[in-house]
């Protein structure tokens, strides 16, 4: 057999599809309801519509604050107070069960218990646990429920982060907004529909690095991958006309552009140049909508003071949680904000303050906000890390100060609004903060319920690609957590 009689063999997906004679095996296909053609059968120039929901959904928004690095559980929402008889005796071999350990613990001779240095206080109707840390967050506990018996599989950053975001250890997947945009599509056409801010804090300390690939829409058409939105300078860059260049010429110059492309796109069908003509599309509907969007002058002097000092700051988290506001307020989707600096390996007592007043006043502000404005029953606010953090120390202890190393057996996260059901804590784990005990939640039963609030059954909803029906939660097991939800 010849080279080219074996590339005709093993035909390619777009040849197949672009060729007439194939027409009728794709109108088959189309029937049977199991292959979304959205992207394929959109033309240029036109906004993908939504994919129809299996129920009614809940949730319009998402606002999504990922705290980078893993925030220590026992130090914030999962009160141990045994753990002060411990002080600085080893971790029972019977609780580590042979777990993995980083390499950053995986050399010491001991592993000696750091209990919690801060202060618990019962809050709500529901009597949640929180900490003096976080005395702002203590005033919204019926707002929000907690689920302390969040577990993964992955130990280091890159992968876990990676895994919450996008259902898969290994980075190329859609993620939980690309999803998100690709099924209920745009509420406004001259914002995008899926937003990604990094939040700046103010301690430095150790950051980690995240990337594009955390937003990317990976098999989903290109359409659905996030805008990201800077926190100094133009919010997007070169999203103003080049001096000297007129708004009329740059019209034109798009004109030709798009004329352009959609030749290219009639000859290849490749649905790449699509995206393409729909981003230079909505960049320049933006030019007038994003000025807007982020001038601060509409807000009250009441609204501003919510928020706390840092929300004239750019790129601030504060700032960037009354941005997602007002995205969201404007028909933006899903807002994503990554704060970074929470991998605390030492220094819990020096860092986590600065971490949580970064934090605290503005996640209340932005509940407040939300629900003053009638959007808080409709808007899904997503709270948490990639893992969480070990009981025992990790290098130097003492009374006063101590770090933790990478905790992926069970962690805290939670949400508010959206359907949600305030005042809950789900979930529990054993006296050391180490294993779950009760009502464990997986990340794909995580995404399987935010899902869920979407109006989406997680496992019929899907992106054919390489042959396979493409899942945010994957081929394994997933569950909804009804209890989590009103």
């Amino acid at each position: 057999m010849t080279t080219f009689d074996e590339f005709r063999q093993n035909i390619t997906r777009r040849h197949f599809f672009a060729r007439g004679s194939h027409l009728l095996g794709t109108a088959a296909l189309a029937s049977l309801g199991e292959i979304p053609l959205r992207a394929a059968t959109s033309t240029p120039g036109t906004t993908a519509g939504a994919m129809p929901t299996h129920f009614p959904g809940q949730v319009k928004h998402i606002i999504y604050l990922h705290m980078v690095g893993g925030p220590p559980q026992m130090d914030l929402y999962d009160y141990k107070p045994v753990m002060q008889d411990w002080y600085d005796k080893d971790l029972p071999d019977s609780v580590r069960q042979g777990q993995r350990l980083t390499t950053m613990t995986s050399g010491q001779a001991r592993f000696p218990i750091a209990p919690s240095k801060y202060q618990f206080e019962q809050c709500g109707e529901g009597g949640m646990w929180i900490s003096e840390l976080l005395p702002w967050t203590k005033k919204m506990a019926d707002d929000m429920v907690f689920i302390r018996s969040m577990h993964t599989e992955a130990i280091n950053h890159e992968p876990a982060i990676s895994y919450m975001q996008t259902g898969n250890q290994v980075t190329g997947r859609p993620c939980l907004g690309a999803w998100m945009s690709y099924g209920l599509g745009s509420l406004n056409e001259n914002l995008p529909t899926f937003v990604v801010m990094i939040a700046r804090p103010s301690n430095t300390e150790q950051v980690q690095a995240i990337s594009a690939r955390l937003w990317s829409s990976g098999y989903l058409p290109g359409e659905h991958a996030a805008t990201s939105f800077r926190t100094s300078g133009d919010p997007i860059l070169f999203i103003n006309d080049p001096p000297g260049v007129p708004r009329s010429v740059r019209r034109s110059t798009l004109d030709g552009l798009k004329a352009l492309n959609e030749l290219n796109y009639e000859l290849v069908g490749d649905p790449e140049t699509h995206t393409r003509i729909q981003q230079y599309e909505l960049a320049f509907r933006m030019q007038s909508s994003v000025p807007e969007l982020t001038d601060m002058a509409s807000e009250s002097a009441a609204t501003l003071a919510m928020y706390g000092e840092d929300v004239n700051k750019p790129g601030s988290f504060a700032n960037t949680a009354l941005l997602a506001r007002r995205m969201v307020e404007r028909g933006v989707r899903f807002v994503q904000i990554y704060h970074n600096n929470w991998d605390t390996h030492a220094n819990v007592a020096g860092r986590l303050p600065d971490q949580c007043r970064d934090v605290d006043q503005p996640c209340h502000a932005l509940i407040q906000d939300l629900k003053q404005r009638g959007l808080f029953d409709e808007t899904l606010v997503i709270w948490g890390g990639e893992f969480g953090r070990t009981i025992y120390s990790q290098g130097g202890l003492s009374k006063t100060n101590y770090g933790r190393d990478h905790h992926p057996r069970c962690f805290t996260m939670w949400m508010a609004g959206g359907g949600t059901r305030g005042g809950t804590v789900y979930g529990e784990t054993d006296d050391f903060s180490y294993n779950i005990v009760r009502d464990p939640v997986h990340i794909r039963d995580f995404h399987a319920t935010v899902l869920h609030q979407l109006g989406y059954d997680h496992e019929r909803f899907i992106y054919t690609y390489q042959g396979l029906d493409q899942r945010l939660t994957g081929v394994l097991p997933a569950h909804v957590i009804r209890e989590l939800l009103a």
